[in-house]
């Protein structure tokens, strides 16, 4: 596999980090350059062991989680933007609202954008090609997309307010339900 398809892989693949980074720093969480690259750094450290793990456990833990991994994406996905829903309605801006750069939504946020990598490291595993590369590159690229994701959702979330938190969350419900139906009907 020539690094051409790697990159349209990693491309297609970061279509999430970018699109869930968006909807985050919409957020009236306040958003520095640490929380940003804190998000970056988690989504593509996290699409490229994915794929490095799809590809080291082989047909293994693809065929224990096949038949319901795009139903944890989904419920990880709805369950973090239907906080983000919720939280837009929040009259009281001063409240301490969760970060989601931080903890553990961090890594459900994580975990739920890289489900597919896993997938993808699986099929690399049967074609030639290195997976070092593969798996840097989807890391690689997801990371400046999600960077790309958050400075655009920063200046948005900024200018619109409490409408973007509500668009974002409704965007992850979408992406959620997105995996689903891709899963179960196509």
């Amino acid at each position: 596999m020539g690094i051409y398809e790697v990159i349209l892989i990693a491309l297609g693949l970061a279509m999430d980090c970018f699109a869930v980074s968006l909807g985050i720093c919409t957020t009236s969480v306040k958003k520095t350059p640490r929380s940003i690259l804190r998000l970056a750094f988690h989504f593509g450290l996290f699409q490229g062991g994915m794929t490095f793990l799809g590809w080291f456990a082989g047909s293994r833990i693809v065929n224990l989680i096949s038949n319901f991994d795009h139903w944890i994406a989904f419920v990880l996905l709805v369950w973090v933007g239907g906080r983000m829903v919720k939280e837009s309605f929040d009259k009281d801006d001063c409240e301490e609202v969760e970060d989601p750069t931080r903890g553990k939504s961090l890594v459900i946020l994580s975990i739920a954008t890289s489900i597919d990598a896993l997938a993808v490291g699986l099929s690399l595993a049967f074609v030639d090609g290195s997976i070092l590369t593969s798996a840097l590159s989807i890391g690689a690229v997801s990371f400046l997309l999600s960077i790309v994701g958050s400075l655009l959702g920063t200046r948005l979330g900024s200018r619109f307010g409490k409408r973007m938190e509500l668009l974002g969350g409704i965007l992850l419900i979408g992406i959620g339900l997105r995996v689903l139906i891709s899963h179960l009907f196509l």
